[in-house]
């Protein structure tokens, strides 16, 4: 079996099959990357054969494969939607008991729902600073995914609380690795190494002395057990509107404005939510459309004016290429782990 062989031999072996048409530009890792807990997250495997992802679904856990497949090669899977041009498409294989429900929301999770016309149309853009609208003439294929799986993305949002990424990842890898599930033909037709987040249940059943030895601290770890304890109830704010889903979620203690909106740009691919409350958004937002550096108020008043796409225009600023000055106090990394 050459390496050639290796694509046929996946969608044969699969449990189901699909292609999707983006119907238009179309860049699958960095519109799934912001789903990724770093380039460590075990649940994902960025590979020359496809971007790899395994997840729990409510048949059970599944392993989905995705490639960015030539509409002209002709395909046997079933399809979704049509590209007369001929364009690209997104072949996806899954395996698993979750094969069928993974596939059935495939579209939505790569951003089908996400609709850009407004932001794009010529008296709107034209508001937008020069630094946004290039970067949007740059990468007109990025899309804002939506997973809405609301426990996979509250828990390592919560982990990060308050604590750098490099912390809260960490922290997060080490309770992958602990309490991670293989995923469905992990070491066979899958990466080996590829794990499933844990359910609700699972995270319920983690120790205090694994958290404190993945350095979380007892505000985040007490968090995390007093969400889940409402997992079902949480999993239904995905059928909601991305506002009043974040409102909900805000309503159980220690879940506030930063985490309800950083699961919300996920779950929903919501075009509007702003993390008011992080550490560098603000300043790097000030930073870019102003030259000065600005706080909260600052920020969320200078991102008025385009209401409704303001985490497009903060997405747009991050793939423009702009870095904000690095003097000034950082936030100190600390190792809370145990030893």
């Amino acid at each position: 079996m050459t390496i050639a062989d290796a694509p046929a031999r996946l969608a044969a072996a699969a449990d189901a099959s699909l292609r999707w048409h983006p119907g238009g530009p179309y860049d699958l890792r960095r519109t799934l990357g912001i789903l990724m807990r770093g380039n460590g997250d075990p649940s994902f495997s960025s590979r020359p054969d496809g971007l790899w992802m395994a997840f729990t679904t409510p048949d059970g856990p599944v392993t989905l494969r995705l490639t960015v497949a030539d509409d002209r090669a002709g395909s046997p899977t079933d399809r979704a939607g049509s590209a007369p041009d001929g364009g690209p498409c997104i072949d996806a294989q899954a395996w698993g008991p979750g094969s069928g429900a993974a596939l059935a929301a495939l579209p939505r999770l790569l951003g089908a729902g996400d609709d850009w016309s407004a932001f794009d149309e010529p008296s709107f853009a034209a508001t937008l600073p020069r630094m946004v609208r290039e970067a949007r003439r740059r990468n007109p294929e990025v899309r804002l995914p939506s997973t809405g799986r609301m426990v996979d993305s509250l828990v390592p949002t919560i982990l990060e609380q308050k604590v750098t990424v490099i912390e809260a990842r960490r922290g997060f890898r080490y309770l992958m690795y602990r309490h991670g599930t293989p995923a469905p033909g992990a070491g066979t037709v899958a990466p080996p190494g590829l794990l499933v987040r844990p359910t609700a249940e699972g995270w319920l059943r983690v120790p205090s002395w694994e958290w404190h030895r993945a350095g979380v601290g007892p505000q985040r770890s007490a968090t995390v057990m007093r969400a889940l304890r409402s997992a079902v109830a949480l999993e239904r704010l995905a059928a909601l509107p991305a506002a009043e889903a974040a409102a909900k979620m805000q309503t159980i203690p220690g879940i506030g404005v930063w985490t309800a909106a950083e699961v919300v740009q996920r779950t929903h691919g919501c075009p509007d939510s702003i993390a008011v409350g992080d550490y560098h958004l603000a300043a790097y937002v000030g930073a870019a459309l102003t030259g000065r550096r600005t706080d909260d108020a600052g920020m969320l008043a200078l991102l008025e004016p385009w209401a409704g796409h303001r985490q497009r225009v903060v997405r747009m600023l991050g793939l423009s290429g702009f870095r904000k000055p690095t003097f000034g106090p950082r936030m100190t990394i600390q190792d809370h782990r145990a030893h």
